[in-house]
């Protein structure tokens, strides 16, 4: 297996891709960030079984911090969860229940060493858990799964959200192209590039601690983010500019602004901050803290088609 991303930033062959899901395949829930309602959990482990798979959960998913109530239990017992849940050999793949916060306190404390050994495998999650994709792609070279979390709501409730993530981890080769009616190009064009990214305020809080992605070079950069206000959005989106993280973007995907503000301010924002870049740029995508999410892969070579608002893998997201 790699062992991170080269120095010159992503390869044009994209990261590591992890094996597809098999019938009664195990997979192991965690809980790396925020804490997780028990009816939610339990729901959501009754879809994953639906699906013939046979999930696990993390000795530690339905703790609380001790004295913080936004975590899951100490970065710790949260780091550890991931590492044995990584590591088990009959596991296959890693699926988060949630998000919310906390991710970034306990990747450090993975065991990396570890986790690299045991080799590839399918890591799920969104929103907080970018800090996560970010970490496996820099430091492992491993393709991951920006997708749906057990115990979200969207997921729950949602068969579009559901049927995009099955597909997805059993017949990968069936998804290939990611488009949806709503999306529409804020900057024309067509461009080819590594998928990468995910939730905006992780990549920007990612700048500068250890094991960071120098920049988005050669990449297909995917955003999106929940409850901030197109200020804040402003700032985080000038804070990748200024750092020269978005030097060498291939294209822009963005996907779902939940709870950010009147979407024309929103859009504003994106189109002053990201439309200057000179590539093309596709909005409404979808992905994201969405009612009816698709399931996007990060690590692989695909095209980004502006004019006919459509993501096409060059290849399916698993082996």
């Amino acid at each position: 297996m790699t062992h991170g991303l080269p120095p010159q930033g992503l390869p044009p062959h994209g990261l590591v891709r992890p094996p597809r899901l098999r019938p009664g395949a195990r997979v192991a829930v965690v809980a790396p960030s925020g804490p997780v309602p028990e009816d939610r959990l339990q729901a959501g482990l009754d879809i994953l079984r639906g699906w013939d798979l046979d999930p696990v959960v993390a000795p530690h998913v339905l703790d609380t911090h001790p004295a913080i109530a936004h975590l899951a239990g100490t970065d710790a017992d949260r780091a550890r969860d991931l590492t044995e849940a990584w590591c088990d050999p009959d596991v296959s793949a890693v699926l988060c229940a949630r998000g919310g916060y906390g991710a970034q306190r306990m990747v450090d404390l993975l065991d990396w060493t570890a986790i690299r050994a045991a080799g590839p495998k399918v890591l799920v999650g969104y929103s907080d858990v970018t800090a996560l994709h970010e970490a496996f792609a820099v430091r492992l070279g491993l393709a991951t799964l920006h997708g749906p979390m057990v115990a979200a709501a969207a997921f729950l409730k949602d068969a579009r959200t559901q049927e995009s993530l099955r597909a997805t981890l059993f017949e990968p080769e069936s998804v290939r192209t990611l488009v949806l009616d709503t999306a529409t190009a804020l900057a024309p064009g067509r461009a080819h590039g590594v998928t990468l990214g995910g939730c905006l305020a992780l990549l920007a809080a990612d700048i500068g601690t250890p094991h960071a992605r120098p920049s988005a070079r050669g990449g297909l950069l995917l955003l999106e983010d929940v409850g901030e206000e197109p200020y804040r959005l402003d700032r985080m989106l000038t804070q990748l500019l200024r750092s020269g993280w978005l030097d060498g973007v291939a294209g822009i995907g963005l996907g779902s602004w939940e709870e950010c503000g009147p979407y024309d301010e929103v859009r504003a924002v994106l189109a002053d901050r990201l439309g200057g870049l000179g590539v093309p740029v596709l909005e409404n995508m979808g992905f994201g803290h969405h009612e009816s999410a698709p399931t996007v892969p990060l690590g692989i070579p695909a095209v980004l088609d502006a004019s006919a608002g459509t993501l096409t893998l060059d290849v399916p997201a698993l082996t």
